[in-house]
């Protein structure tokens, strides 16, 4: 796995996230790079998964095309062999080119914006002990992996360590004011919907998935990745049967291998074994051809 990228070290001031390094280009402008790091249980990992940057970047550009004309959103280019010389101003090397992304500079928001199509994850488990979701009432017999009566939006906190935390409506606009909060629920409410349909014509449901936002010239635009794997909870439609979990496109051989290692909070973090890694690269790769249609760039 020569091929994974870790650590970026740019000529430009460095923020780095779970997942993404950002450079401030100091032109109104970041350079976001998508590693192949990746998190399980709020712990980031010590080996990457292959060719997962390149996913996320180039998937997030399919979805903000096609997104504009519902949502603004902060990307200007992806950046690879054919621009790199032509947008920044110092040399990329070769290995960043496709898991790197030119963005408009915005102030986030400090909230994630999750919306639910499906009764799943931590919102079944809300749902069986309360009836609710985030302190959202659902009708009752409502089964497991099943389409909600509709759409919800749950916002969370915006962890960098941790845990994100479920709020309120009301304690998203406590965070944000008002107006922002419900722009963010309009939007991510709209964005979902959108790219459901879209999704499903090509065999993929998304069950659910958050978006982040922030503020750029008095207006709240779409912000860091979209409709990804690492955001979002892909199921093949040929195989979905409600009442149980379903099979799906993410990190799941990660998080089920973390769960069963034994391995403890405050411990060391294990390396991921090799096949644990290439099938989760596998999933990310086949989930972005079934949804473009096309196989992944060579940048």
């Amino acid at each position: 796995m020569s091929d994974v990228i870790l650590e970026t070290n740019l000529p430009a001031p460095k923020y780095s996230g779970k997942v993404r390094d950002t450079y401030d280009l100091g032109d109104n402008t970041l350079l976001i790079i998508a590693t192949d790091r990746i998190s399980a249980l709020d712990a980031v990992l010590p080996t990457g998964i292959p060719n997962k940057g390149k996913v996320l970047t180039y998937l997030s550009s399919w979805w903000f095309n096609r997104i504009a004309n519902v949502v603004p959103h902060h990307m200007l280019a992806v950046v690879d062999s054919t621009n790199a010389t032509d947008l920044l101003p110092f040399e990329l090397p070769p290995e960043l080119h496709g898991r790197s992304m030119l963005v408009r500079k915005a102030e986030r928001h400090n909230a994630e914006c999750i919306v639910r199509g499906y009764l799943s994850g931590s919102g079944w488990r809300d749902y069986k002990k309360t009836s609710s979701v985030c302190g959202i009432p659902l009708p009752e017999g409502l089964e497991e992996s099943g389409k909600l009566p509709e759409d919800i939006f749950t916002p969370s906190t915006k962890a960098d360590i941790g845990h994100d935390e479920n709020i309120s409506y009301k304690e998203l606009v406590e965070i944000v004011g008002e107006d922002v909060a419900n722009s963010m629920e309009k939007r991510s409410i709209a964005v979902y919907t959108y790219a459901h349909t879209v999704a499903l014509e090509r065999g993929i449901i998304i069950a659910d998935t958050k978006f982040e936002f922030g503020l750029r010239e008095e207006e709240t635009i779409l912000i860091d990745e979209v409709l990804t794997p690492d955001s979002s909870r892909f199921w093949p439609a040929s195989k979905y049967e409600p009442g149980r979990s379903q099979e799906s496109f993410d990190k799941q051989p990660v998080r089920d291998w973390l769960s069963k290692s034994g391995w403890q909070d405050g411990e060391e973090l294990p390396s991921v074994p090799s096949d644990v890694a290439n099938e989760t690269s596998e999933r990310y790769l086949e989930v972005y051809k079934i949804l473009t249609g096309e196989d992944l760039p060579i940048a």
